[in-house]
């Protein structure tokens, strides 16, 4: 077995004197440390993805640098974080930064130091994984060790899609084992162990994830108003929903009446909202599915307006929703084009380069209590609930 060898000369003074005489230290000039490296298996089989494991200085830093150079990604702060990705198109950017689970547009235009740790660290992965060369093996250091660890499965899972999507490799390098089965790797290797492992069969079933939808008031639009991609304003008209994920906020959904002379009994899905933590897991476009199958239940029809990518890629390919209108270019509001500044000086209208996308949903009623649709007004969650399985 080959192992890297570390050696440092000890320079002696009184603490590493004293260190010598209470633990009885024979060998006072250097130190050595010594890491067995038996990577070369990975070579015979086809991968995408691999994760060095191991406690802290167990050696995961220096073998991921002896696979090659571990940089770390500056931003500029001057401006806006989608605007550090010039390499790419402006849509090709959107796209690698929804696919890496960081879609919230506000997020975009903000600078990269006002960003929480969490989508600074999707920033930073989707940075590593769009610069990449086909054939490039991104290497990745200290994995998920900043942030909390729902947010690490989130990103975890956003992470795996992308990188076999795009059949690129990656070598994670994470003291943490609760991601392993969201990131499903291909092969890991621990230094203690110094050999390959490969899973016997990857699992093809994604980890169960299990939701709470509640009856919210107006005050829980708070949390999710800033993540928002057009306006913090909500019809307090609205029937809300909060989405709970191991007792944290994850999810928001407003429905309101949908008037019109052709549609008996018509709702309109207002707002779907999930927190950037938890984006990349598919959780908007499942609540959204289960609250419309709910609404057919008590015999109304949701339907639901969108620019979202990530919602059009779900319903597009679901056989539950149909595609009832699509307009490319679209009027804005006088008022909400005064607070992005995109209106002229004299006050007039401005069209943008927009893609609306209007569904029915056309999928089955819900067999599950609809007490929280039925009820008149909005409560707090003690008194009315549903579960569902994400997966």
């Amino acid at each position: 077995m080959r192992y890297i060898e570390r050696k440092n000369k000890i320079i002696n003074d009184k603490y590493t004197e004293y260190i010598y005489e209470a633990f009885d230290i024979q060998d006072q000039d250097e130190t050595t440390v010594k890491i067995p490296i038996n990577l070369g298996e990975t070579n015979m089989f086809d991968w995408n993805i691999g994760v060095i494991y191991g406690g802290s200085g167990t050696g995961k830093t220096t073998l991921l640098k002896e696979l090659g150079d571990l940089t770390d990604e500056t931003f500029k702060d001057d401006i806006a974080l989608i605007s550090n990705f010039d390499w790419l198109t402006e849509k090709e950017a959107t796209q690698l930064l929804s696919s890496m689970g960081l879609g919230s547009v506000p997020t975009w235009l903000r600078p990269y130091s006002l960003l929480s740790n969490g989508e600074q660290y999707r920033a930073m992965l989707a940075y590593k994984v769009g610069k990449a060369k086909q054939g490039d093996v991104i290497l990745v250091d200290e994995f998920t060790s900043v942030v909390d660890r729902d947010v690490a499965k989130a990103m975890s899972f956003a992470l795996q899609k992308y990188i076999r999507r795009h059949n690129k490799k990656i070598v994670l390098a994470s003291c943490h084992f609760d991601i392993m089965e969201w990131l499903t790797p291909d092969w890991t290797y621990s230094p203690l162990k110094g050999r390959v492992e490969r899973p016997s069969c990857r699992r093809s079933s994604r980890p169960e994830i299990k939701l709470q939808i509640f009856r919210c008031r107006y005050e829980a639009w708070n949390i999710f108003k800033q993540y928002h991609y057009l306006t913090e304003d909500l019809n307090k008209a609205c029937t809300m929903y909060i989405t709970l994920m191991n007792d944290k906020p994850v999810a928001f959904n407003a429905v309101l009446p949908f008037p019109h002379g052709n549609i008996v009994d018509g709702y309109r899905m207002s707002r779907t909202v999930v927190l950037p933590d938890y984006q990349g897991l598919g959780i908007g476009g499942k609540i959204s599915d289960y609250l419309a199958s709910l609404y057919k239940a008590v015999g109304r029809t949701m339907y639901v307006k969108t620019s979202n990518p990530a919602l059009w890629a779900h319903r597009d390919k679901s056989p539950n929703w149909k595609l009832t209108t699509e307009i490319k270019r679209e009027k804005l509001n006088t008022e909400w084009m005064k607070n992005q500044q995109t209106a002229d000086k004299g006050g007039m209208l401005k069209l943008r380069n927009a893609i609306t996308k209007s569904y029915k949903w056309i999928g089955e009623a819900s067999n599950d209590c609809t007490n929280i649709v039925m009820m008149k007004n909005s409560i707090y969650k003690d008194v009315a609930q549903n579960q569902i399985s994400m997966f």
